[in-house]
């Protein structure tokens, strides 16, 4: 099964099931949460520039915890390629932020 999801540039990102696997085998304590990792895209506090193009969306689920969703945008559609918690805020916000535009 693939779910898709439009991001903040109107490019459709997949999330397959290999993909899924992948991250919830590195990542365990995000089994059940695909839903949440497919609207992080859609629906992020923040997008933030990876260091070799690609894209981190970000919110918060628990206060002081946020769900980080790396994926690739191509000119007509996209991937996950992994997610993950994390506590570190501030790594993340030193990144050239992409959205909202400031």
């Amino acid at each position: 099964m693939t779910d898709t999801i439009l991001s903040k540039r109107g490019i459709p990102i997949r999330l397959t099931e290999e993909r899924w696997s992948h991250i919830t085998e590195e990542h365990d304590e995000l089994t059940g949460m695909r839903m949440n990792v497919i609207e992080t895209v859609g629906n992020p506090l923040k997008i933030v520039e990876g260091s070799m193009g690609e894209l981190l969306a970000f919110r918060e689920f628990i206060p002081g915890k946020y769900l980080v969703v790396v994926y690739r945008e191509l000119s007509y559609d996209g991937f996950i390629i992994t997610a993950f918690f994390t506590r570190r805020i501030q790594a993340l916000n030193r990144r050239l932020q992409l959205w909202p535009t400031i």
